[in-house]
């Protein structure tokens, strides 16, 4: 199993435990857990596999990570009630995920020969773009829309961490590394100490 493989894999199980719990919260049945969990699993990382023109698609070639996120999800169907606060278990899982899942998109972009921008864009979609559809087709407010939330921001800065350190060290462990470690600490701090970015105001109009 390859580094990038890995940290798919981790990614897709994470996601899938989100997804799934997010199932929980709308009171779907076990069907409506399979697919909300796989949706979430694999949605950002399909993305980049099709932006990157990667054939098959990650999934695709190899289901296992469709079992994986099947798993997930019949383990949160059985859990779920007795998380005793299942949105926060989200929050939590979904800023331990993004911070496998944006790493995983700058490798990946990195083994395509992509320029360090794409492959700072490759992780910010790898990691954000899978809990978008779950929100959305749930009928919940975007995690990633939330006002003031560290979310996207997380990702691009960890993506950006792996750019420099790479640049700096050439060491693709160190990179990843510091990729995970800073979208997980300004994820990590948004959720338990509030940090925010200033929110947009406009200003009056003139008369």
């Amino acid at each position: 199993m390859t580094a990038a493989q890995a940290l798919d894999f981790g990614s897709v199980f994470v996601f899938a435990l989100t997804g799934a719990l997010t199932a929980s919260r709308a009171q779907l049945d076990i069907v409506g857990f399979f697919f909300i969990a796989c949706l979430t699993a694999v949605g950002g990382g399909t993305l980049r596999d099709v932006i990157l023109d990667r054939t098959p698609v990650f999934w695709v070639g190899n289901a296992a990570y469709v079992g994986v996120a099947c798993l997930a999800a019949i383990l949160v169907f059985f859990a779920a009630p007795h998380i005793e606060s299942r949105y926060r278990a989200i929050l939590w899982l979904d800023a331990l995920a993004l911070a496998v899942a944006v790493p995983a998109g700058v490798l990946v972009a990195w083994d395509e020969g992509t320029t360090p921008p794409i492959a700072v864009i490759m992780g910010v979609a790898t990691g954000c773009f899978g809990g978008l559809m779950r929100d959305v087709v749930c009928n919940e407010l975007p995690l990633v829309l939330r006002q003031g939330e560290l979310y996207v921001t997380a990702a691009f800065a960890g993506a950006l961490a792996a750019a420099a350190v790479f640049a700096a060290l050439g060491t693709v462990s160190a990179a990843l590394i510091a990729c995970g470690g800073v979208t997980l600490a300004l994820r990590a701090g948004s959720i338990a100490f509030g940090w925010r970015l200033p929110d947009y105001k406009s200003r009056p109009p003139r008369r």
